[in-house]
């Protein structure tokens, strides 16, 4: 029989001690748990003690997690987070370099965990991590000529207890002072410092930039483009990382007007030259989150070219005109020029119109109207006007190679350039925003249906970037997969030799027979009778028994007998004669879920109540079969799903050169012994 949903089976360890072999029972009180845990080992003031998992996350049991506890889970019995906190508080302000170094390792690791990241924020502990930030590291410098290692690893730790203290949002980034900023500005703009500090420092100004406008403008402050671009050109993939993070942090945060200036020093400082180098072909692999910020950053120096993209020609305004009357140039420069002589003005339109014609221009008296459309509007325009300044020779050749040709061999360079645009923009998504993953990370944490806030966070946080980019491969392969044409068609030919072997499946099971028990109008008795098919699937036997039957029951056994021929039909639920009568008002919606009735002669039925949903399916299924009508039950259509999803991957195998035995593998013999298993009781 299987234990209470409510117990679950534990082992608990204690420094110095033998493990424990547990059940907890998750109606009692955590405290009292803890208690009888303490009492165990004769530990006193149990009040001070609290569990935790012993993996490597080393997180907390709490009233509100608990339930996450798993039959076979290996807990440890700990110090409180409340007693570990104030400890910790204490041994950070020691005046002992070692001692200081040992608790901000310890904080650093503890703060990760939500219970004890409230005690030790409640005890004012962000302040204190800050104050050493501001003021202990200029104290601290003055050593680190002859300590250097100590003074790295203490920084180090000191901010990563902040930036997990931060993670866990009880603290609103807008508390620090511009100095907690400016120090940490300093460390990444120091030309030389520690990864380990470098790292931390960017993450804290990345969530500082995201957490509020003001906090953009400090940090835009203390911190330039120019002055994160050296950290790109390095050889660690996580600086890189947090590198671009920040950047675009700054560009999600920049005003608009300062989007393009920030673009403009970007291309100055050869960004995408040094990205190029330093990190796509870098000879390592891209992770994902260097992928993901990569990608932030192309939506949003895209985005940058919405604004001229939905930006119609104006054909009056004379600096637009001049853009196009500058591509003629460039192009027919070495043609002269008609003199102002009589009639030079008519020349020079026929010629203006005969130039705009090979240029490739729909509209060849008035070339504007082309850029009327958006998208792609004037950013078309400007794509052909940099092709032609800094890539002349190419134009003038292919303008005046096109400008050859017959009509049906044209490829107009102004058409063409439209087009192109139009469809780049399309492609690249030029315009949309950079939530669609977050979305995403929402929408599939809501459908799992968490019962608290803090199974929604948890949800989310398993839902990485990561974690998303696996879930859509696995999706895509997958629709691309069962969704292409020859593979549905595959589907069509396979699915009704998928149904006989199911029928036959169902119809084997009736021959087994079944057990039922019989149902009184006022209440369920403990008596029962048993059902089955003939093997030739002809007869139904069927009769009374005193207990219920270990096995089949033989056929000679069942007194009664219903011939299939004389079956009319077979009906559920509330069409069933018994499920009508008075006392059936008062059954309960699991019994009609289960109950179906075969009808035969005029007014004669034989009534069955289902043991459970799994064999009404398959009688409902089987006496379906038997009437030559369709299996509709859940369990077919699941079982169709699965069978057929087997049998198309197994005829898509590439099985070439590969022989298939005719007989499966002989089963291996039993082991001499068992002493390898382990009995928990």
């Amino acid at each position: 029989m299987p234990p209470p949903a409510d117990i679950v089976k534990v082992a608990i360890e204690w420094p110095g001690a033998y493990p424990k072999l547990m059940e907890i029972d998750q109606k009692k009180p955590l405290s009292a748990i803890i208690k009888e845990v303490c009492d165990g080992w004769s530990l006193a003031n149990h009040e001070y003690f609290a569990l935790q998992h012993a993996d490597s996350s080393n997180f907390y049991i709490t009233e509100k997690n608990r339930n996450e506890i798993k039959n076979g889970t290996i807990l440890r019995l700990t110090t409180s987070p409340a007693q570990n906190a104030h400890q910790l508080h204490e041994r950070i302000q020691s005046s002992s370099m070692d001692a200081k170094l040992e608790a901000l390792k310890d904080l650093a690791s503890l703060s990760r965990d939500v219970t004890f990241a409230q005690e030790f924020i409640n005890l004012d502990g962000i302040s204190l991590l800050t104050q050493m930030v501001e003021s202990g590291t200029e104290r601290y410098q003055k050593l680190q000529k002859i300590m250097k290692p100590c003074f790295g690893d203490m920084l180090s730790f000191t901010l990563t207890a902040f930036v997990e203290l931060m993670d866990h949002g009880i603290v609103s980034w807008d508390t620090f002072s511009v100095a907690f900023i400016k120090k940490i500005a300093s460390f990444v703009n120091k030309s030389a410092m520690d990864i380990s500090i470098l790292q931390r420092s960017l993450a804290i100004l990345e969530s500082m930039v995201l957490n509020g406008h003001d906090l953009y403008q400090k940090v835009a402050q203390e911190i330039t483009i120019g002055q994160l671009i050296p950290h790109l050109q390095g050889t660690d993939q996580e600086i890189q990382t947090y590198t671009i993070a920040v950047i675009n942090a700054l560009f999600l945060k920049a005003p608009d007007e300062k989007r393009q200036e920030m673009a403009n020093i970007l291309a100055q400082k050869q960004l995408r030259s040094i990205i190029l180098t330093h990190v796509i072909r870098a000879q390592r692999a891209i992770n994902n989150e260097m992928a993901h910020q990569l990608y932030v950053l192309q939506v949003l120096t895209f985005n940058l070219l919405e604004d001229r993209m939905m930006t119609k020609m104006d054909p009056q305004d004379q600096a637009q005109r001049d853009i196009i009357f500058e591509l003629r140039r460039i192009a027919f420069d070495a043609e002269s020029e008609p003199n102002n002589s009589s009639g030079s003005m008519e020349k020079r339109k026929s010629m203006y119109t005969r130039d705009y014609k090979k240029l490739g221009f729909i509209n060849h008296v008035n070339p504007a109207m082309d850029f009327t459309q958006t998208p792609p509007g004037m950013l078309a325009l400007d794509n052909m006007l940099y092709f032609a300044k800094h890539h002349q020779d190419a134009y003038i050749r292919i303008v005046l190679e096109n400008s050859s040709r017959e009509d049906k061999h044209e490829c107009p360079f102004g058409r063409s350039s439209i087009e192109l645009t139009k469809m780049l923009c399309e492609i690249l998504k030029v315009g949309e925003l950079v939530m669609q993953v977050v979305k995403e990370q929402v929408m599939r944490a809501l459908t799992t249906k968490p019962s608290s806030l803090d199974q929604f966070k948890s949800k989310l946080q398993n839902l990485s970037y990561t974690e998303i980019l696996k879930i859509r491969q696995s999706e895509r392969m997958n629709q691309e997969d069962f969704q292409s044409r020859p593979i549905l068609e595959l589907k069509e030919k396979i699915q009704p030799e998928i149904l006989e072997l199911i029928k036959q499946q169902r119809l084997n099971r009736l021959v087994e027979g079944t057990c039922f028990r019989k149902l009184n109008c006022r209440r369920r008795q403990d008596k029962f009778w048993y059902c089955r098919l003939s093997p030739n699937h002809k007869v139904l036997h069927y009769g009374d028994l005193e207990e219920s039957p270990q096995g089949e029951v033989p056929h000679d056994s069942l007194q009664d007998k219903l011939p299939v021929a004389d079956i009319k039909a077979v009906v559920t639920g509330k069409d069933c004669p018994h499920m009508k009568e008075k006392g059936a008002l008062k059954q309960n919606k699991e019994v009609l879920e289960l109950a179906f009735s075969i009808l035969y002669d005029s007014n004669c039925q034989l009534n069955f109540i289902a043991p459970d949903k799994h064999e009404y399916c398959i009688w409902t299924d089987g006496l379906n079969a038997l009437l030559g009508k369709d299996m509709m039950s859940d369990l077919t259509r699941n079982d169709l799903d699965t069978l057929l999803s087997m049998e198309i991957k197994l005829r898509l195998l590439d099985l070439e050169n590969i022989q298939i035995p005719d007989a499966p593998p002989p089963i291996p013999k039993e082991p001499s012994n068992y002493d390898f298993v382990y009995d928990c009781n």
